[in-house]
């Protein structure tokens, strides 16, 4: 386990990066925020200021190494992309815009009170709460917008809410949550699944070269 030291004249500070909840609850969890980060760094994938991430351990202040959570996926604007072993507030002077937390009958609780009211001190612009089993929670998707200092619970309509802070729209089809672009009217694809594609036509094309 390879400690983080804490530049600094002061005596030296360890956050070690384990997170004994960094594995996800079931297979719907971790195929749901697999999907979120890796759309989303796809999405981002241009923009060297974004950084997208999830499961990483987080810390919001420096001399308090046991208050730590971390968000199952995260969206960090005025940051580098680069990538980290854990996320130290004081050091990268920017808290996540948009965070997504995927509750299981263990955490829809803490999503639910705790991490909204933490969340909200933070000044977090979009807060998102999903329930992949469909079994936990009042409402399986629950959107929250920042307004006058506060995270409000904002209605989803058609089981789709669209955010000004991503720039797609979110929805909830019955299956898991999927981002769509409402530009080019498509749900986006992760960067793994727009290389099969790629692989894909390129293998058709090849097959059309060889017919002629």
């Amino acid at each position: 386990m390879n400690p983080i030291r804490q530049q600094s004249s002061q005596p030296e500070i360890y956050y070690p990066e384990s997170n004994k909840n960094s594995i996800a609850e079931t297979v719907f969890h971790f195929e749901q925020i697999f999907y979120l980060i890796e759309t989303l760094k796809a999405h981002f994938h241009h923009q060297n200021n974004v950084y997208v991430s999830g499961r990483i351990k987080f810390h919001d202040e420096q001399k308090k190494t046991r208050r730590v959570f971390s968000p199952d996926v995260m969206i960090v604007k005025s940051v580098g992309n680069h990538l980290r072993q854990n996320y130290n507030v004081w050091q990268e002077k920017q808290f996540p815009q948009v965070i997504f937390e995927i509750s299981s009958r263990r955490t829809w609780g803490e999503d639910l009170v705790k991490k909204w009211f933490l969340y909200q001190q933070f000044g977090v612009k979009e807060y998102y709460i999903f329930d992949p089993e469909y079994d936990c929670l009042p409402e399986p998707f629950i959107a929250h917008r920042l307004k006058r200092g506060e995270l409000k619970q904002v209605s989803i309509k058609n089981n789709r809410i669209f955010s000004e802070e991503i720039g797609l729209e979110i929805v909830d089809t019955g299956e898991g949550l999927r981002l769509f672009n409402p530009e080019t009217k498509q749900f986006m694809r992760t960067l793994s699944e727009s290389e099969n594609e790629v692989a894909r036509l390129q293998t058709e094309l090849n097959k059309l070269k060889s017919q002629k």
